[in-house]
């Protein structure tokens, strides 16, 4: 399972892409449809037409990792279809990935603490 940290940036293609697409082509279409760098670190999530399919792909620093997961019995809540791409928080992603309904999740707002005395 990934989960990433706070620190990392995770966005979701809003638009349904080609499933038949790998690495490369969706690496190609986080530069020229999302105007962002697919070597930076952050997690791109792609949706299929079918709302049960997502794939995603992040840099780890030695190379492009795709994950490819399916729900048997339900579909992913996915943001309505418009042209773009919007940011979630990691505990929204991680419901996303679970099949929950992650607009349900609100991230909590903790300042970081102060230097030990």
């Amino acid at each position: 399972m990934i989960t990433p940290t706070h620190k990392v940036r995770i966005f979701v293609a809003s638009d349904p892409v080609d499933f038949r697409k790998g690495h490369d082509g969706l690496a190609a279409l986080v530069q020229s449809h999302l105007r962002q760098k697919p070597f930076d670190g952050s997690v791109y999530v792609f949706r299929a037409k079918r709302a049960d399919r997502l794939k995603l792909i992040y840099w780890d620093g030695s190379g492009l990792v795709m994950a490819y997961k399916r729900l048997e019995d339900n579909s992913f809540k996915w943001p309505a279809i418009k042209n773009g791409v919007m940011r979630l928080e990691a505990a929204q992603f991680e419901a996303l990935f679970a099949g929950l309904d992650w607009r349900r999740v609100q991230p909590l707002e903790v300042a970081e603490p102060a230097a030990a005395e």
